[in-house]
Order: C-alpha cells, then sequence, then structure tokens
C-alpha cells in the first residue's frame, strides 16, 4: 500500500485502517478540488483576455465595442484648435457669368456724397453668388386608355402599353429617391415619407415605401449580378463580415472590396458558404480577410500567409491578425508583404 508523502512509512503503519481510508478520501478529494481550481483559473483567464478585446486589438467589429471602452489618448500637440498660421483658406469659387441662370447688376443712380448723377461702368464689380434650390412640383402625368369597339366584327381593342410607362403609381425618380433615403441614407420609413412630402410634395404610405424597396432591388439585380462576376475576376479581393440586425434578428453584413467595385449582402449565416457566394469557386488570386474561420475553403497553405498585425497591447492583449492568401504563388515561397496598421 502506498504510502502517503506527508506521512513517514513507520508513522504510516502505526496509523489504523480506519484513518488510512479516510486520509485517502481526503486526499482524492483535495486532488479533485485542485483539479477543479485549475479549470476555474483557466477559465477566468480566458473571460478575461475576452473582455479586453475591442475593434482595435482584434477582429470584433467597432459596433461590439461596449460603451465606455478605454482609447488611447494622444499627446497634445500644442497648437491652438482650428486653422494653423499658414493653412491656406477654403472658400466655395464663383461659377463664371455665363454659366449662371441670372445675372443682377446693383449699379448705383448718383453719389452717396453728394448726390450727383453717376454714368459708366466698373471694369470689375465685387462679385456675390447666391445658390438656391428651384421649386419642386411634381409632374402629374394621366394616361387615358380608351378602348373601342370594332363596328365590323365587335372585337374590343386598346392601345398597346407605352414602353417605359410604369404601371404603378410612381416613377424610377420617386423610387430612386425612397431607396437613396432608406438605404444610403439610412433614414426610418416614417422620416422618409415625411421628407418626400416636404421636400418633393409626394405621398406616399409606409406599405408602399416597403414595395417601392422590393421594386427597386429586382430592377438593381442585373447590375449587382454584373458586380460580383467583376470582383470574382479580379487578382486581389478582401473580404469582411460584421453583426447585423434584419427583421429584428440577428444577420451578418457581409462585403467583397475591390479596386473598383464593392459588393455588399446581408445573410443570416457566417458561414464560408456566404464567401463563396460572393467570391465564386473560380477565384485564383489573393483573398485579403480577418483570420475568420469562413475562409478557411480557400486553398492556401502556411506558406501563403501574410500576418498584418494591428499593433501589440500587451502581454494579455490579442494581435489582430490578417491572413493574405495566394493561391497562384507556390508553396513554401516567400512571404507576400506585411503592413503595419497604425
Amino acid at each position: 500500500m502506498e504510502t502517503p508523502t506527508a506521512l513517514s512509512p513507520d508513522i504510516w503503519e502505526r496509523t489504523p485502517p480506519e484513518a488510512q481510508a479516510y486520509i485517502r478520501a481526503l486526499e482524492s478529494c483535495l486532488s479533485a478540488l485542485e483539479a477543479r481550481v485549475q479549470a476555474f483559473q483557466a477559465e477566468n483567464r480566458a473571460l478575461q483576455e475576452q473582455g479586453k478585446q475591442t475593434s482595435r486589438n482584434s477582429s470584433r467589429p467597432p459596433s461590439s465595442d461596449p460603451p465606455h471602452s478605454l482609447r488611447p489618448r494622444r499627446p497634445r500637440s500644442g497648437r491652438h484648435r482650428g486653422g494653423q498660421p499658414g493653412h491656406p483658406g477654403q472658400t466655395r469659387p464663383l461659377l463664371p457669368v455665363e454659366e449662371v441662370d441670372e445675372v443682377v447688376v446693383l449699379k448705383p443712380d448718383q453719389c452717396s456724397g453728394c448726390h450727383a448723377p453717376l454714368l459708366g461702368d466698373d471694369p470689375t464689380p465685387f462679385r456675390h453668388q447666391v445658390i438656391e434650390r428651384p421649386p419642386i412640383q411634381p409632374v402629374v402625368t394621366a394616361y387615358q386608355w380608351p378602348q373601342l369597339v370594332c363596328p365590323d366584327c365587335g372585337e374590343s381593342t386598346r392601345a398597346p402599353w407605352p414602353q417605359g410607362v410604369p404601371s404603378g403609381t410612381y416613377g424610377p425618380r420617386v423610387h430612386a429617391t425612397v431607396a437613396l433615403c432608406t438605404g444610403s441614407y439610412r433614414l426610418s420609413k416614417r422620416t422618409t415619407q415625411q421628407a418626400m412630402e416636404d421636400l418633393f410634395d409626394v405621398s406616399m404610405s409606409v406599405g408602399t415605401m416597403s414595395q417601392s424597396e422590393k421594386t427597386t432591388t429586382a430592377v438593381f439585380a442585373e447590375p449587382v449580378e454584373e458586380a460580383r462576376d467583376y470582383v470574382q475576376e479580379q487578382s486581389v479581393a478582401h473580404l469582411d463580415e460584421t453583426s447585423w440586425r434584419q427583421d429584428g434578428k440577428r444577420a451578418w453584413l457581409w462585403v467583397a472590396v475591390t479596386s473598383w467595385v464593392t459588393v455588399c449582402v446581408v445573410r443570416m449565416l457566417r458561414g464560408g458558404q456566404v464567401a463563396r457566394e460572393l467570391l465564386g469557386e473560380g477565384l485564383t488570386g489573393m483573398l485579403v480577410t480577418d483570420c475568420s474561420s469562413a475562409y478557411n475553403w480557400y486553398p492556401a497553405s502556411a506558406s501563403d500567409v501574410c500576418m498584418v498585425a494591428s499593433g501589440a497591447r500587451g502581454d494579455v492583449e490579442a494581435l489582430d491578425v490578417s491572413l493574405l492568401y495566394d493561391a497562384t504563388a507556390p508553396r513554401g515561397g516567400a512571404a507576400l508583404g506585411s503592413r503595419e496598421s497604425v
């Protein structure tokens, strides 16, 4: 029988069997508690590391940062706020006279001192231009589509519907303006409804705006497919995703960026199938990602990895690492390059 390390063999031999069994039970319980303490300590360290992660030292999006995340303060430069001495001023250039819509000459009739009549012209008068938006009134076109009955055979006939004339109530410019407000400008449908009425005197219901968005999306389906094809043919593509809200549920906004074209899609998944959808299966160039597992399907070995660190934040902070894959580079080749993000 094995003797506990804390007791000598002589003492252990003189210990009653009941006491020996009790001591061994205590030692077994102590070993289990030590293992649990070590597991808790490892979990605590992992949670502390996770709590210190922000968008500046990891691949997390800025939207996931806590409300009061600490950001490094820049040292004071000692300069005053605003434009610095020697800084060139920025003013709006005046349009040439031939490009303005109306010229109003404010020419005096008499001298402000002696009231004598004034004649002649000023070759270099002071110029002041006022920019004003024109009054906007919606253009309403009424189409009358009469149906005539043939006197010979009795057939009812209407003229063919003109090409390009919408069958709905609103024209393409109205649909485009609604999409611009709710899409690019991120306005709510209620705010867009108010803006359409205030700016353009066009009244629309919220339900009509939802249908207008679907109509505009269908119109842009073909150009979006052309943009995807362009992205898939490029030699370098950047791919990333961030959290998004779609119909009250958590979704993901995916973006594929090239030199000239950027394609965005919203999907409920964060897996590699969405990356394949954006890039296609035939991409053979370089792919820049943030080291997410969604891009592990792309063919690349450790020799094709170019790590881009956003900067060390201390031993307890993680490095934001990006991977630059090159499927055309030979395996075992040199690194493709590196960049330090400031």
